[in-house]
């Protein structure tokens, strides 16, 4: 998730191990981070969707650090109550599932470390397609 911020033009800070105080990723545009938009970024990996108290804690994180907006990331998706609540909090919250995340690795993958290409070796693959008449 750091590679994507990264190289989507965000400067980063990764929390530490352990207890993270609910974020994850702080992120900010410029060289020294301190740009417009700031970033909360919550990164869920379990393979269960995450519920709204993970939302609303990442609302909470959001004004605690003095960020613009927030990013919950969560691998298994979200429960229906999530996708709900979020659309309260359309200007200050994105959510992404698997699926937004591959798309944001392809779209990114090149402008990845190449030590990170290396631990993920993707290769692009060309296909002609026929046209419909």
């Amino acid at each position: 998730m750091n590679a994507i911020l990264q190289a989507e033009g965000y400067t980063t800070e990764i929390s530490p191990p352990g207890p993270d105080g609910g974020v994850d990723i702080l992120a900010g545009t410029g060289p020294m981070g301190f740009g417009f938009p700031r970033l909360c970024v919550q990164v869920k990996s379990s393979q269960y969707p995450v519920g709204s108290n993970v939302l609303s804690e990442l609302l909470g994180t959001i004004s605690k650090f003095g960020a613009d907006q927030g990013l919950l990331v969560s691998w298994g998706g979200f429960k229906s109550t999530v996708l709900r609540d979020a659309k309260n909090s359309f200007f200050k919250v994105r959510l992404w599932d698997s699926d937004a995340l591959l798309k944001a690795v392809l779209r990114n993958y090149d402008k990845f470390p190449d030590s990170l290409q290396a631990e993920l070796p993707l290769k692009r693959v060309w296909a002609l397609v026929q046209e419909d008449e």
